[in-house]
């Protein structure tokens, strides 16, 4: 496996955070400017959360589809310069600072709606051609998808039918006579959510060719699991423990611990292992050769299910009786590997670590993360201090699910504040600069901060509360962006060997 072999550092910044006129960022002009931005500030990797669609909760992390875009960070700009949707109307207001789901998923469907049968009214020669080159190119996943989604709409949508188990028996079991007549029924929102697919990749590929121009990487971010309600579940149900009415019999999550006395029961389904074994675990290869066309790095969220994870019964309530099953997870990985060339992956090692977790990460020379903030509940050997890293390590300040840096020291015991103001030399006013600061100067080859910690910004804007609702909402605008926070990062990664010695324009303490 290939290792980080450079030091950088860079960005955690979902698009969804980005400012837009349209209620959610998207791969419109913000996020052009956001990558000017970035250049700027001298930092060389843009990591995001999973791009695929939303899920219960407005998570990126279960949503419809493990290989589709989001339909929401489609932009509509490049929608109304091609001809095919009409300008907005201008009284649409949204919250800047927010991300109103419930309004904006159902603005932006009846934009893209608009659009698409705007394309398929107006366009001819090469873009017809392109879009019908892209949908036999994708077929292997978007047939599937967009059908998905039909029926699913036909269903009267996820949030109000028990899912795909409870569609028509016929459907629910993919009788091909029965997928032919509703691929015939409803053409025109199977053409639809192909549509939404082809100016998501589109789009997407141009941002991050932009970036790379740049010298910029895109870092995108893989689920280990997918949700029961989603097309992959749905095509491929032999690759997950089901029983006979398509309903799990086994879910996913992790043990009781020192955060949870009851564990988390996340609740997707788990896959069968020796299933996707036998055909040199195609699923995952395709999985994969999808994510690495839309970015640079990987990071595999949740990577010790690679190497064991936590069986819960489906009728379990909660974690706690649950058990560890082995996984192939070397197999696995080598198979990629010979598919798809030498990966750049990252492993999100967080959590309970086993021996025999922290030997496929190394065996196959993966680089951990280390998360500044947790380092500060023990003593000077605590593995997450920067003087304990090794090379081969992505340090975060924090991540999506922590706090931010100074909402952290808010809340933060009294002697975990005391030791990080001697480790860190600051207070609670500049905490968030000294952890950006304390990152660079380590070992670690990638250093990446969130955006409100680079803002220095308090609890009410973090992205995350693991187990809480009302989460994923938030965005910046750039009045909350300093006039020399782009300057004040190139110097800091300047100073520590993370880009040229050139951008060294200033030097604070924070």
């Amino acid at each position: 496996m290939q290792t980080l072999a450079k030091r950088r550092c860079g960005i955690l910044l979902h698009p969804t955070s980005l400012p837009g006129p349209h209620g959610s960022g998207d791969f419109g002009p913000a996020a052009y400017h956001f990558v000017d931005w970035v250049a700027h500030a001298a930092q060389t990797v843009w990591q995001v959360l999973p791009l695929t669609p939303i899920g219960p909760g407005n998570s990126p992390y279960a949503g419809a589809s493990a290989f589709a875009g989001n339909p929401l960070l489609v932009a509509l700009e490049p929608l109304v310069e091609r001809g095919w949707l009409a300008a907005e109307d201008s009284s649409v207001q949204f919250d800047p600072h927010r991300v109103e789901f419930d309004r904006v998923v159902a603005f932006r469907r009846a934009r893209l709606a608009a659009a698409a049968e705007g394309f398929f009214a107006r366009a001819r020669g090469e873009e017809r051609d392109a879009f019908d080159a892209y949908c036999a190119v994708e077929a292997d996943w978007l047939d599937d998808y967009a059908l998905f989604m039909a029926l699913d709409e036909a269903q009267a949508g996820a949030a109000a039918s028990p899912g795909w188990p409870q569609w028509e028996a016929p459907l629910a079991r993919r009788d091909p006579a029965a997928l032919a007549a509703a691929r015939r029924r409803l053409a025109g929102s199977v053409r639809f959510w192909c549509f939404v697919q082809w100016c998501f990749d589109t789009q997407w590929a141009a941002l991050r060719a932009y970036a790379n121009g740049k010298g910029i990487e895109l870092m995108g971010d893989l689920p280990i699991f997918v949700a029961h309600h989603s097309a992959d579940c749905w095509a491929r149900p032999d690759l997950y423990f089901l029983d006979e009415t398509f309903a799990p019999t086994v879910v996913a999550g992790v043990p009781p611990d020192y955060f949870s006395e009851t564990g988390q029961r996340w609740g997707n389904p788990l896959y069968r292992w020796e299933a996707m074994e036998r055909d040199g675990f195609a699923w995952w290869v395709a999985r994969m050769r999808r994510q690495l066309a839309w970015a640079d790095l990987v990071r595999i969220d949740h990577f010790r299910g690679f190497a064991g994870y936590w069986e819960i019964p489906a009728s379990a309530p909660t974690a706690v009786d649950g058990r560890w099953v082995p996984v192939p997870g070397g197999k696995l990985f080598h198979a990629l590997e010979k598919a798809l060339g030498r990966l750049p992956v990252v492993a999100e090692d967080l959590g309970l670590m086993t021996s025999d977790v922290v030997e496929l990460r190394d065996s196959l020379g993966l680089p951990g993360m280390r998360v500044l903030q947790f380092g500060f509940d023990g003593d000077a050997q605590h593995h997450f201090l920067p003087h304990n890293y090794v090379p081969n390590t992505v340090v975060y300040t924090g991540t999506h699910d922590n706090d931010t840096a100074r909402g952290w020291w808010a809340n933060a015991p009294a002697h975990e504040r005391s030791f990080a103001a001697a480790y860190l030399n600051c207070d609670g006013s500049n905490v968030h600069s000294a952890m950006v600061r304390a990152a660079c100067a380590s070992v670690a080859q990638t250093a990446l901060f969130p955006l409100q910690d680079v803002l220095g910004l308090e609890s009410s804007h973090r992205m995350n509360w693991p187990g809480r609702t009302g989460c994923w909402e938030w965005r910046f605008t750039w009045d909350m962006v300093a006039a020399d926070a782009a300057d004040q990062l190139a110097a800091v990664a300047a100073t520590y060997g993370r880009a040229p010695f050139a951008r060294m324009k200033s030097i604070t303490t924070g």
